[in-house]
Order: C-alpha cells, then structure tokens, then sequence
C-alpha cells in the first residue's frame, strides 16, 4: 500500500509540474490572438506585425510550420499542443515574446494554441516525439563526457565557441535571412525553452527549426549523438552557468572597496576577483533620435576599486565577437559597416545633495555628466579612451581624458570583454569633473557598442539606466560607525513607538 501511495504522490506532483493540454477553442482563440497578437505576428500570422523591423529575432511566423521549441521528434513539423502552450505562459526570454500568464485565463492560452495551430494547418498531433531514454544525472563523469562530446571535432564549438558564450567563428543566418546570434550558454536564464537539463537533451535532439542549430538525433548527420550522449552534453551544457552574473534586480550600488597600496593596472590583476561585481540589464537606446532596437549585447558587470589617489572600474561584458574595423576576418563576421566595440561610464560632473539626478540620457543643462567612452580601435588604431561633458544629446564638449588623468586598458579573451578605466579621485577641474567622496552614494550608468552588430556607432548602442557607485570606507572608518549609532538611535526608537503601541497604558 505504502508504494501505491509514494507513487500517487509522485504522480500528483508531476502532473503539477506539467501543462495538461486541454481542448480548445479556435474561434475563440482568434478573438484573443487578433486583440494581443496581431502587433507582432500579423493578422495572417505570417509574422508581418507592425512591430516587425524592430524586433530581433523577428517574431514567429506560424505559417510557415517551423516551432524553434518542440518535444516532438526533429522530424516531425507539428509541436505537442504543450510545447506551444508553454511558449504563451512562460514567453520566450531573450526576445519581444513576453509571458502572458499574467493576462490571461488558462483555458484562454489554451484557445489561443488552437487558433495559432491553423496558421499551418496543423489538426492531427505529432506521429513521434522526442526519446529521452533513460535519464542520466549530472555528475563530475558526465560532465566531462559532456565537454569532450561538445568539443569533439568542434561539434558545438564552431557555433557556441569553446567557453559556450557564443564567440563566434561564422556567421549565422535564419531561415528568414536575418543575422543569428549563437546562445550564450553562460547565461541560462536567456534560454528560449528553460535550462533544465531535460530541455536542454531536447534542444540538441531536435535542433532549432529555422536556424542553423542541427538535430544531433539525425541518423544522416556526421556528428549524430547517442541518446546517453546527448545526456552527458546536456548535463555539461548546463554546468556552463555563471549564476554568480546574474542580475540581482535588489543589487543597484557598485561597492568600491578601499585597497592599501596600488590598485589593479590590468583588468586580469587577480585581485579583481575578490573585489564585488555587480551586473545590470543593458537595454537598447531608445531616447535620442537615431533610436535601436536590435541589440545583441544584454548585460554588464562591473566592480570598482580605490585607494587614496584614485579610482579603478572594471568593466566586463560578453561580446560574441571582437570588431575590428579594416580586419578582413572581423569583417566577415560582422554587419556591414562594421564598427568599434565599446563601453562608456555616465558620472554626474556635481554628486547629488538630494535624490535628484541629471537626465540619464547625457545629461541636462542644469545637471551636466562626465561620460568616459572606451573604443576598441581598428586593424590600423589602437583603443583609445574619451572624455566627454555633456548637457543632452546636443550639447557635448569633447575634453582632453590625459589632462584628467583618464586611462583605459582591455583584454579580450573567448567572447568576453575587460576593461579597466582609472581616474584621480580628485582633478584641478571640480567645475567640470566629478569629485569622488568615501561614503557618498554617486550616480553612475553605463553604455556598450558591440560594432558587429547592426552597425552599433553613436546613439545605436545599449545602455542602463541610474545606479549607484559607493566607496566604501575603510573599515573602522568614523562615518560608518556613526551610521551605525544611527541606525541603533533609529531601531531603539521603533522598538519604544512599537511597545507604546502595544500597550498605551504602560
């Protein structure tokens, strides 16, 4: 009895776990579809929306039958109505796709599955699915079966490069014509179809329809995987994550640590890894006139460290690949004209007294920014650092960064991007630069190019918008312990008002 009942349970939380299709409505879907998803997909659901020619990847057309995230076998067209369903729930991260669980009813998601199913005539479920076999875990053996079968005549590293963050060695095209970037498999949290293993085995098992991601199931293919194969680069694929890079939606100060001594001159001084990093969300710049909406790069990570002359930030972003201008190898992986990778740091040139800050975009003309642009350089350049005044998109001064004491120097090494700026923590110029305070909580933004992309020059870039940079006193430090007898005063006082509440009589 005790069996039937462990395998109930585990049955009930399965199911739990799992969207159970159900029948839907067509008719009803098309009410839902023309209201909500029109504006991308069209109204033949062709993918024609009007939003097209600002979204990257472009969005789905349903008649053209190709499902990028399916469990049904690579080759069967037809998605399990689950698979389609999922992608309206949980939407597709990475792209314009949001997830409509929020907004809509189930059996209205259901409806909706229905209805985009006709776009490609699809009425009968698939004849076969994908073979998961039997289910190897992830352990240290595996993974590295994992990596040798992923590295295995560059079956994965052509496209995905050999650290999985997608440095490109070719050039990718969709079914479409439009440029594709690799998955970064650094980050799972970008993964279309999530970063369980299990989804992870069907992906390599079905590839990607419209993209130049294989079937590694497909008998006709050289570089066919086993099904325990396919588990051990399924599991590999997953210890790829860098969870420590994710975005910390509650983390928005970069805490600058006070060294004795020199501070980092490289951006690999070892040191920099016991400093703190910080990332944030890069979205594309859509303020100033020339507006982008096509980015390929989506976050930065940044540490700060000083001492008692100056100032050093690290920068560090992933960047599929190193733009080159004048290269010819750069220049064949890159959209034409190719241009500059870079980054930028916004600083105001006054630290805020209140909690007001200048516009975020360059400044305003009460509240003027300091902006320091990093650029990569070309085959005949070498990178270089600006320095920048600005008080909006229109009024920019270009200042001397040498004068400032402004330097720069990068690495680039297996898709990823480092570079370090230091600066005084004081200059002769207070009027014009930002003076750096211990303790102060600093307005601070960033900006990066990836030049192989769309042509990323000027205002086509990603940015963020205000966070904080904090130079954290030493320990010890007078101000921070009077912050703490503060904070004591502050809590002491909350626990009287709490206890007077409790009890007025006493």
């Amino acid at each position: 009895m005790s069996r039937l009942v462990l395998l109930a349970f585990c049955t009930a939380l399965f199911i739990a776990g799992t969207a159970a299709a159900k029948p839907g409505d067509a008719d009803k879907g098309k009410e839902i579809y023309d209201k909500r998803c029109t504006w991308c997909h069209g109204a033949e659901g062709d993918g024609a929306g009007a939003a097209k020619d600002m979204l990257n990847p472009p969005p789905r057309d349903f008649t053209s039958g190709n499902y990028k995230i399916k469990t049904s076998s690579f080759e069967d067209m037809t998605p399990n109505d689950d698979d389609i369903f999922r992608m309206i729930r949980d939407g597709m991260p990475g792209t314009s796709m949001p997830g409509w669980s929020d907004v809509l009813k189930e059996q209205d998601m259901w409806n909706l599955v229905a209805y985009v199913k006709t776009f490609a005539g699809f009425d009968k479920p698939p004849a076969t699915q994908v073979d998961f076999g039997t289910r190897i875990s992830s352990s240290a053996e595996s993974i590295e079966k994992g990596r040798k079968l992923y590295e295995d005549g560059d079956r994965c590293v052509e496209c995905h490069g050999k650290s999985g963050k997608g440095s490109a060695s070719k050039r990718l095209k969709g079914d479409a014509g439009e440029r594709t970037w690799p998955r970064n498999l650094t980050k799972p949290w970008t993964f279309r179809g999530s970063d369980d293993p299990k989804d992870i085995f069907a992906r390599i098992s079905t590839g990607i329809a419209g993209t130049e991601m294989p079937s590694f199931a497909d008998p006709k293919s050289k570089k066919k995987l086993t099904v325990e194969e396919r588990w051990h680069v399924a599991n590999y694929v997953a210890s790829l994550a860098k969870t420590g890079r994710k975005v910390d939606a509650d983390n928005t100060v970069v805490k600058a640590d006070k060294l004795q001594g020199d501070l980092p001159n490289t951006p690999d001084d070892a040191r920099w890894e016991k400093s703190t990093p910080t990332t944030f969300y890069l979205v594309p710049q859509l303020i100033g006139e020339e507006r982008y909406f096509k980015p390929s790069n989506d976050t930065i990570t940044v540490r700060a460290l000083y001492n008692d002359k100056a100032i050093a930030m690290l920068l560090e972003w992933d960047d599929r690949t190193r733009s080159i201008p004048g290269d010819e190898t750069a220049e064949k992986l890159a959209d034409a004209p190719i241009a500059e990778d870079g980054v930028a740091v916004q600083l105001p040139v006054t630290i805020p007294k209140e909690m007001q800050k200048p516009y975020f975009g360059m400044g305003d003309a009460a509240r003027p920014v300091n902006i320091w642009h990093w650029k990569s350089g070309a085959k005949d350049a070498a990178e270089s650092i600006n320095l920048l005044n600005s008080r909006g998109f229109k009024e920019i001064e270009k200042r001397d960064a040498v004068a400032a004491g402004l330097n720069a120097k990068a690495s680039y090494s297996d898709g990823t991007w480092k570079v370090l700026i230091t600066r005084p923590l004081t200059t002769s110029s207070p009027e014009k630069d930002v003076q750096f305070t211990e303790g102060k909580f600093i307005p601070v933004a960033f900006a990066a190019w990836d030049g192989s992309n769309n042509g990323e020059k000027g205002s086509k870039h990603t940015m963020t918008t205000w966070y904080w940079l904090l130079l954290k006193p030493a320990s010890g430090y007078k101000p921070l312990v009077a912050a703490l007898m503060v904070m004591g005063l502050f809590a002491g006082g909350l626990l009287w008002w709490v206890r007077r509440a409790r009890n007025p009589a006493g």
